[in-house]
């Protein structure tokens, strides 16, 4: 058997670095799971961290033991509160996460890394202007140019750091974006194997599909 390569968690320096707030197990309907809570360190380091206002905590959701571990069950997941919360059907992010947590626990081990950014990075507020108009003939990729954004505004550079944390050498990622693979990679996370990780479609969210398969490339 050939020897693995090594790896190192390059983080590029103008990520903001975190650290590990907080951490406990959790009954889920999944099974018991632990959270990892992360912060972003504070700018002026004589504030105590307790009282550093705090608009984004990034997460990990843990099964299992992966310490150490190489072609760890991983997905790096964007939030996605009308989805996840509200139960839209516009998309597939609820279903993907859950997804992703079922097979995780079905192996025994795996990380969700959770990050805070609503709306492929614009935020909720513009993503509801999106949604407004998505709901008068735009697509998704249509409806952010609209509003001056990039169809996808994520950094992945925070999972990276959180990756190198819990101590995973390398992942098999569940992803259909090639973008994700690649900005993996130029932070420093080896993936050994793509997993491809869609869900089933309907009515209310097969264009939404489709579009990311035809304008953002995602593979089968």
């Amino acid at each position: 058997m050939s020897a693995r390569p090594s790896v190192t968690f390059a983080v590029p320096s103008k990520a903001r670095e975190l650290y590990r707030y907080a951490e406990s197990e959790i009954p889920t309907g999944h099974g018991t799971l632990r959270l990892v809570v992360y912060r972003h360190t504070p700018e002026d380091p004589a504030q105590p961290p307790l009282l550093v206002p705090q608009q984004d905590e990034h997460m990990a959701i843990v099964v299992g033991d992966v310490t150490g571990g190489e072609r760890v069950p991983c997905r790096v997941h964007s939030e996605c509160w009308t989805g996840e919360t509200l139960g839209s059907l516009k998309c597939d992010c609820r279903a993907q996460l859950d997804a992703a947590l079922q097979s995780m626990v079905s192996a025994g081990r795996g990380v969700v890394v959770y990050l805070r950014q609503e709306g492929r990075g614009i935020g909720l507020g513009n993503k509801i202007r999106a949604y407004a108009l998505q709901n008068a003939g735009k697509d998704t990729v249509e409806a952010n140019t609209e509003l001056g954004f990039e169809p996808d505004l994520r950094s992945y550079e925070i999972a990276a750091q959180i990756l190198r944390d819990l101590a995973v050498r390398s992942v098999a990622l569940y992803t259909n974006n090639p973008d994700k693979l690649r900005e993996l990679a130029a932070a420093g996370v080896t993936v050994s194997e793509r997993v491809p990780h869609w869900v089933s479609s309907h009515k209310w969210n097969s264009d939404y599909l489709a579009v990311k398969k035809a304008k953002l490339g995602h593979q089968s």
